[in-house]
């Protein structure tokens, strides 16, 4: 059976981390920021965890 091709999108946005789970980067960070708060941009700089219901998912798309 072929090996599964990873999508380049994917290996873009998610990463692995040691436990299995999928780091991805927080949305709303990418324009208009004059209206959001500091405290708030300062809170989407932090990554965030692929939600248990979509990471097999993108699990596919990474090959995994």
């Amino acid at each position: 059976m072929p090996k599964t091709k990873t999508k380049s999108s994917a290996k873009k946005r998610f990463h692995v981390t040691g436990s299995g789970k999928v780091k991805r980067a927080t949305a709303y960070r990418s324009h208009i920021l004059t209206s959001k708060s500091r405290k708030r941009k300062r809170n989407l700089r932090k990554g965030k965890l692929v939600s248990e219901q979509d990471q097999a998912a993108v699990k596919v798309m990474l090959g995994l």
